[in-house]
């Protein structure tokens, strides 16, 4: 039997908010290639909290994270996994900020290396596949709430990362938009992703196992 490849593995992570105490205390996770997984939780459980300090966005107060068996100390060690792994923010605000949609698409593309016109066919090719061809030319912050939701889902599979940590990608999407999502999720080439969401459908539908955040910690639903 092959044995299974960590991605992520999180062990004895500890992370409060100055004056709020302790949010993780000793929490461990592993993300083996070819998983699924849905990280369920209250609100304020630190689910986003936890992904922002996966990247390294977020510094954390003791404990390790390894991407791909490297462990990552310093901010080099993330700018290497934020090449390879592609977070979804919760607020598309927080990834929209050019003047137009396809701007935003081709952004991280050129700054990886890729042309003016191979970052324009790769962006529309992605917008194509989600069905927003037609917001290329638009301004993200007129966008509804629903398109900017797509837009930033864009901007981060048109870099092909390796990791996807997807932050509630269906909030604001139609049932339509919500179909296609699953549909280029099904499809889409990653060795892994984590999804925190709320609907409970969506994430039957993706996911091969979900995990539990509370009181600090990750625990196994199945």
């Amino acid at each position: 039997m092959a044995r299974e490849k960590p991605l992520i593995q999180i062990s004895g992570l500890r992370f409060g908010y100055p004056g709020r105490g302790l949010l993780f205390n000793g929490l461990d996770f592993l993300l083996n290639e070819g998983d699924r997984v849905a990280l369920c939780g209250e609100n304020g459980a630190g689910k986003s909290t936890l992904f922002l300090n996966m990247l390294g966005l977020m510094p954390f107060d003791r404990g390790s994270i390894r991407f791909w068996g490297k462990e990552c100390t310093r901010e080099e060690d993330f700018v290497g996994v934020r090449k390879r792994a592609g977070l979804l923010f919760q607020d598309p605000d927080d990834q929209l900020f050019c003047p137009t949609v396809i701007e935003d698409v081709a952004f991280g593309l050129l700054n990886k290396g890729f042309s003016q016109k191979q970052a324009q066919e790769r962006g529309k090719a992605v917008l194509e596949k989600l069905g927003i061809s037609h917001l290329a030319e638009r301004v993200p912050y007129k966008l509804s709430g629903g398109e900017k939701r797509m837009a930033s889902l864009a901007t981060v599979l048109a870099m092909e990362p390796e990791i996807l940590l997807l932050d509630e990608p269906t909030t604001g999407l139609s049932d339509k938009a919500r179909e296609t999502l699953v549909e280029v999720l099904d499809s889409f080439n990653a060795k892994g992703m984590v999804l925190i969401s709320h609907d409970r459908n969506f994430l039957e539908t993706v996911v091969n196992r979900m995990v539990h955040l509370k009181g600090g910690k990750i625990y196994k639903l199945n």
